[in-house]
């Protein structure tokens, strides 16, 4: 009776999400902190952009690309950050990165409160977000090994991902109420003023200069430098292509005002809850995430994980008009999104070495950031072509069959265990 009534706290401690980051690492708590903030002020802009470009065009080619032209200037910003985000200071980036953003929500402010601003003012504003995202967000997460310790980043990321989660339930679902209620501007004025949240956290960190010799990685040279490492390593490559598969086949978020009037007969009110429903169940997921410090098959993880996002997603689009089926469905995609998040972050860390973990941050974010934007735009063109319902299952059909032919074409992801790292000390090309 001992015996058993030992081993339940030990299986529950497995699954309670680990919060040793936090403790540990006072810079690591600081920068968890203002990111909260910050990410919650951004979804607000995220909703009102495509609530706002829906109003004004009532076309979801229109919505889609809100995500391309995003899509555009995120490639332009990885390329140019990676120029430099590996021989400057990662804090002071971060600094300057805080005062960028704010001049984007700024300008969206603006456009609300004139009325009707033109398109091009919106794309512009989301493009200047996206290409100040692509610097400053792979900066941010190149900072957390040195924060933590290596052993900790699964835990430090499940931390993040409790983080992103509950502010992409929260931020959308109470976007929602304001817009209907109060309009645009509002939203994007609670963007901009929570930018300051992350500065003011940032200036209060210890500065992170370059571990190594600054001159050696800068200019065109570091950017050639960071895609050759990708390429050379196929186990990182294989985690961007899934990814990739995953997020352009089955992100059907520029969807959701069309969905919200043409299938569930709603307004912005019910936008908010599908755009925060995926969010629900990959808090559920982060949170009992204590158990992903223990997996050690965590490339086939990945695989599974991407699987089940395309099973959750193509149910989501057979539902109908069943509302809540809907959003039980976007919440079983979310939960495994959080689990191939966490593994395929953790691969891209630990086998990355700290001289070039900025660039490679850079180009996992342009996947992961990226892919949405060229979903957003995948998913309007086959809505418009054919339906919304067809893009959507067709989506959720293809990242099945997407992660079957990955797992086959790289053996390297589906054999993985932490116990393979690659040898990262070595740049691409020496001997």
């Amino acid at each position: 009776m001992a015996v058993g009534g030992g081993a339940k706290p030990s299986r529950v401690r497995r699954l309670v999400l680990d919060t040793t980051p936090l403790r540990v690492s006072h810079d690591f708590r600081l920068l968890w902190a203002g990111q909260f903030v910050s990410e919650l002020g951004y979804q607000f802009a995220r909703v009102a952009i495509y609530v706002q470009v829906w109003d004004l065009t009532r076309s979801p080619a229109a919505v889609g690309l809100t995500g391309l032209t995003g899509l555009l200037a995120l490639f332009g910003g990885t390329l140019i950050g990676s120029s430099f985000i590996d021989s400057k200071d990662r804090r002071t980036i971060l600094l300057w990165a805080q005062v960028a953003l704010a001049v984007s929500a700024g300008i969206l402010l603006a456009g609300a409160l004139a009325g009707h601003p033109p398109l091009a003012v919106i794309y512009g504003a989301n493009a200047l977000t996206a290409f100040v995202g692509a610097i400053e967000d792979p900066a941010r997460a190149a900072m957390i090994p040195r924060l933590v310790g290596k052993d900790l980043i699964p835990s430090a990321l499940a931390l993040n991902q409790v983080l992103w989660q509950t502010v992409q339930i929260v931020g959308p679902a109470v976007a929602g109420l304001l817009i209907t209620r109060f309009g645009f501007a509002l939203a994007y004025g609670i963007d901009l003023v929570t930018y300051g949240a992350l500065f003011l956290a940032a200036f209060l960190m210890r500065p992170m200069p370059p571990e190594h010799d600054p001159d050696s990685a800068s200019g065109w040279a570091a950017v050639k430098e960071g895609f050759a490492f990708v390429k050379e390593h196929r186990l990182i490559s294989s985690t961007f292509v899934i990814d990739l598969i995953a997020m352009i086949f089955g992100m059907p978020a520029a969807l959701f005002p069309v969905l919200a009037v043409s299938q569930f007969d709603r307004g912005p009110a019910v936008v908010g809850l599908l755009f925060a429903a995926p969010s629900v169940g990959a808090l559920v997921g982060a949170l009992s995430g204590g158990w992903v410090r223990h997996v050690r098959r965590q490339g086939e993880a990945v695989i599974w994980a991407v699987a089940a996002w395309g099973a959750a997603i193509t149910a989501f689009g057979l539902a109908g008009s069943h509302l809540w089926w809907a959003l039980g469905f976007l919440a079983l995609a979310g939960a495994a999104d959080v689990i191939s998040a966490i593994f395929r972050s953790t691969i891209t860390q630990v086998n990355t070495p700290d001289r070039l973990r900025g660039r490679l941050s850079a180009i996992f974010i342009l996947v992961v950031t990226g892919g949405p934007r060229l979903g957003d735009f995948e998913a309007g063109i086959v809505a418009t072509l054919f339906s919304p319902t067809v893009s959507v299952v067709t989506g959720g059909l293809a990242c099945i069959v997407g992660a079957g032919l990955v797992a086959l074409r790289y053996p390297e992801l589906r054999e993985y265990r932490p116990a393979d790292e690659i040898a990262p000390a070595r740049a691409p090309g020496e001997a």
